[in-house]
């Protein structure tokens, strides 16, 4: 199941530095490691804003639920999800 993804963050400015910097580092490393295995498909970073459109392949509604609930950065985002289904226009789809 196809899903787009957007992702505004809006991490307190009163966080302690050392907790941002290690919360960064893990949401990085845990979106790289998704990205590789195929389920985080693309990401694209909303210019001017501290925030991301990204595409999932996922199996369900459930494992996508899962991997945003395991973002380091989950606590400090607002999420709205989109499913995709393939347009009948879509010249790629044959």
């Amino acid at each position: 199941m196809l899903f787009a993804v957007t992702m505004d963050v809006a991490i307190p400015h009163d966080l302690d530095p050392d907790v941002r910097a290690d919360t960064l580092a893990r949401e990085k490393a845990y979106s790289q490691d998704l990205q590789r295995g195929g389920e985080w498909i693309s990401i694209w970073r909303c210019v001017g804003q501290y925030s991301n459109l990204s595409i999932f392949d996922v199996a369900d509604n459930a494992r996508l639920h899962e991997i945003l609930w395991n973002l380091p950065l989950f606590p400090y985002m607002t999420i709205a999800v989109t499913p995709l289904a393939q347009h009948p226009s879509d010249i790629a789809a044959g």
